[in-house]
């Protein structure tokens, strides 16, 4: 009976580091389609805030939440707006490969 529980307990602790890797890159995954979403929204608000002559730039970052605007880069460019913004990198080397890109037209020269 007791060399059955400390070969239990060997498995668990065996299996624990690839549960522990399933779950963070489960939690990657996550952020990486938050990013799209965030991304898409920053260039909505900044094509928006270029309609009304507003400051594009600040326009995308207000829109994203704070732990995002470190990742966020926004480059307007005539009448389009593009944005890309990193996830955070709860995998080394992950954070990059999953970076997510958004592009809003802020429609024909008025």
């Amino acid at each position: 009976m007791r060399a059955q529980r400390g070969q239990a307990s060997v498995e668990t602790v065996a299996l624990a580091p690839l549960v522990v890797l399933v779950v963070l890159a489960a939690a990657q995954l996550l952020a990486a389609g938050l990013a799209r979403t965030l991304a898409a929204d920053a260039a909505r608000a900044g094509a928006v805030a270029m309609l009304q002559e507003r400051a594009v730039r600040r326009a995308a970052r207000d829109v994203v939440p704070g732990w995002a605007r470190r990742g966020l880069v926004v480059r307007p460019a005539g009448r389009v707006v593009r944005v890309r913004l990193r996830p955070p990198g709860l995998l080394p080397g992950v954070a990059g490969l999953l970076e997510a890109h958004a592009r809003a037209d802020a429609g024909p020269p008025a």
